[in-house]
């Protein structure tokens, strides 16, 4: 008898945790994506779409997206990208069909959820436009998480390895339908809502006044989970979205420049410290950037008038090449208060212009600073590292008592990846220009490790820069560069880009350094307008862009050019020119390969491997120092972007506003790639050291 009661009460327990089990899986929606979407080469639980377990096979529901200038700006533009009517969208947002909506501004997006499958979507379709672009890059950054590469790759037919300019890709939306329980509960809509840094779920709730434990149970969430922006949240409403709930907390103000995304941070899988992931909008209008303008000419005035101290770091100094006297390691800090006067008579009426906007420094000072210019002090070349009232810095040394034209430049110039010039002095018929200190040296250093002569400056040559790194430097000197091209007044071409002219700070944050060959250039427009001519050519070998050797010719196209080398020493680890060897004999030049012409028989898998031969050949491209730690998928996009910029032809070339954007996106998946995703041992390339 005792044993028939027990055997009766274990049934009633199995039953009862099936009806309990059963009961939780009708009420919960679908499993938080949780950062998944940023592995293409694995799905897990959501990333190939929404399962179709609602009341009803479809539904009308909505989306939400964030307005980006240029392309997706207006209801009709966002209604092509994501094939909805764009009166009913315009209508929802209270804006006419073609008036543009302010960049950044979430816009409610009016659409029909269907089951395709296993799973529920909203179908788009997107023609790629240009070389570079990804299913990843197309999933987060066009259509900004509301699809993901899992579900790209698994609805179109195509390569991932090898999507060209003009293929039309099916963009599954993700989207879904409530279930019986979520209707029974007087749920008619689930809301697509796109996460926005610092977003917490109660925050998102109380906003679109939806129940905070609907909204638990909606995506399988508990109280404790951390979400993430880039990821999509269903909200079950009991009635339409307003206008009302999609404003409010207001959108930032725009930047006045384009903005770094935030510092590089450890960011493993799950931890709380992805929330801080941010995407990066660019667009900056002629008013902001005569704020940026008024701000530097003001920080000018602090900097020499009040004289700002700054805590010093300890610094990691790397030598520089003798070639690359006007690039110099070191590191910075808000400078300086020397005396604002001199007794050395000015030959040249021009520096007295600069007055009012760089300090002038006693000679007796910078030889204080610098041990009397000592060799122990030499940087490289003609630069001198030097400490004045207890902050480092860089004195470059030049004949003459000329002014410079990277004076004219770097006084109007105050942006993050722009080294800056706090003064100078001339003396005896030399001038001496006083910079900001970049403590760890240059980037040529760092990928390529030049010893120095002296045993304490070794640094280099024992660490190796991480992929994030790589990604975040390449980043800040596109920012640099575009600032240079678009928000200066008048624009200027730098010239001479290249990784000894770029600087690395205590962070690992670039800045561009030896402005002495940049060039004004008129305004122009993106299809490469504002070209001179001169007969004048210098520059480094394999950082020159083809028309520039052969015509003289100077556009803003010349500086992507050697940027998109400097994209392939980043990947590569390789120099701008090396050795060549047998097997490269078509590709002779003084002895040399270039590193611009190098990858793209790597891109094009030849050799009738397919795919398989594009990912072996270029893990065998990409520096072995990494050991295989990095995203496959986002290194092919940068490879991809690399091409592209060293293009033979200048037309061909994206300008720097593009390559921003695209860096923009890999950097900001960069930071939610966690290395032990895809890291492979066994398919690591050997052969070239480390």
């Amino acid at each position: 008898m005792e044993r028939k009661k027990k055997k009766s009460m274990t049934m009633i327990l199995v039953i009862a945790a099936v009806c309990i089990s059963s009961l939780s899986s009708s009420v919960a929606q679908q499993p938080f994506l949780n950062n998944l979407q940023f592995n293409c080469s694995s799905n897990g639980p959501s990333t190939l779409g929404y399962s179709c377990n609602g009341a009803h096979t479809s539904c009308s529901t909505y989306l939400t997206f964030r307005s980006s200038a240029p392309s997706y700006q207006s209801p009709a533009l966002i209604s092509y990208l994501l094939n909805t009517n764009a009166s009913a969208l315009a209508d929802l947002n209270r804006v006419p069909d073609v008036s543009p909506i302010p960049a950044g501004d979430l816009v409610l997006v009016p659409a029909s959820c269907s089951c395709s499958g296993p799973y529920y979507q909203h179908n788009a379709t997107y023609t790629i436009k240009a070389l570079g672009e990804i299913y990843l890059l197309v999933a987060n950054d066009t259509y900004q998480g509301l699809s993901t590469c899992q579900a790209l790759i698994a609805q179109n037919p195509y390569d991932p390895l090898h999507l060209t300019k003009g293929m039309d890709l099916l963009v599954p939306l993700r989207c879904a339908c409530p279930t019986d329980n979520q209707t029974a509960l007087g749920v008619k809509y689930l809301l697509n809502y796109l996460i926005t840094p610092g977003d917490t779920v109660p925050d998102i709730a109380r906003r679109f006044s939806a129940d905070y434990h609907s909204v638990l149970l909606a995506n399988d969430l508990d109280q404790d989970t951390v979400i993430f922006p880039y990821n999509s949240l269903l909200l079950p409403l009991k009635t339409e979205p307003t206008l009302a709930q999609i404003s409010a907390p207001p959108p930032p103000p725009p930047a006045p420049s384009p903005s770094p995304p935030p510092p590089p941070t450890d960011r493993g899988s799950g931890t709380s410290s992805k929330n801080n992931n941010t995407g990066v909008f660019v667009g900056v209008g002629v008013g902001a950037a005569f704020l940026v303008l008024l701000s530097g000419l003001l920080s000018w005035y602090f900097c020499c008038f009040r004289g700002r101290r700054r805590e010093r770091r300890s610094a990691l100094p790397v030598a520089a090449s003798a070639e690359d006297s006007n690039a110099y390691g070191g590191g910075g800090g808000e400078k300086i208060s020397p005396s604002t006067t001199t007794t050395t008579p000015f030959k040249s009426n021009e520096i007295r212009t600069f007055l009012d906007s760089l300090v002038v420094y006693e000679f007796e000072d910078l030889e204080r600073a610098t041990g009397r210019f000592a060799e122990e002090n030499r940087i490289g070349g003609s630069v001198y590292r030097g400490t004045i009232n207890g902050d480092d810095a860089a004195v470059k040394r030049l004949k003459g008592d000329y002014v410079p034209s990277e004076i004219g430049i770097l006084k109007q110039i105050n942006h993050s990846s722009v080294v800056r010039l706090s003064g100078l002095c001339v003396h005896e018929g030399s001038t001496y220009l006083v910079y900001e200190f970049v403590e760890r040296g240059s980037l040529s250093d760092w990928l390529h490790r030049r010893r120095s002569s002296r045993e304490d400056r070794t640094t280099a040559d024992s660490a190796v820069l991480s992929w994030k790194q790589r990604v975040r430097i390449a980043y800040d000197v596109a920012d640099g560069l575009n600032y240079l091209h678009h928000y200066t007044s008048p624009p200027y071409v730098h010239k001479n880009v290249k990784s000894s002219n770029v600087l690395l700070d205590a962070e690992f944050r670039a800045k561009l350094a030896n402005f002495g060959l940049a060039r004004a250039v008129e305004e122009y427009g993106d299809g490469g307008g504002g070209l001179q001519l001169t007969r004048h050519v210098v520059g480094t070998h394999g950082y020159m862009a083809p028309e520039y050797l052969e015509h003289g010719l100077i556009t803003p196209k010349l500086d992507v050019f050697a940027f998109g080398v400097v994209l392939l020493e980043l990947l590569s680890g390789r120099e701008a020119t090396y050795p060549k060897d047998d097997e490269d004999e078509k590709e002779k030049e003084r002895g040399e390969l270039l590193l611009s012409g190098s990858l793209r028989k790597v891109l094009s898998g030849g050799g009738g491997g397919g795919g398989d031969d594009v990912r072996t050949k270029l893990r065998g491209f990409v520096d072995p120092c990494l050991r295989n730690e990095y995203p496959f998928d986002l290194a092919l996009a940068m490879a991809e972007l690399a091409v592209r910029c060293v293009a033979r032809e200048a037309g061909s070339r994206p300008s720097m506003t593009d390559v921003l954007m695209t860096l923009s996106a890999i950097y900001n998946s960069t930071l939610d790639w966690d290395p032990s995703e895809v890291r492979n041992p066994d398919s690591m390339v050997h052969g070239r050291g480390c």
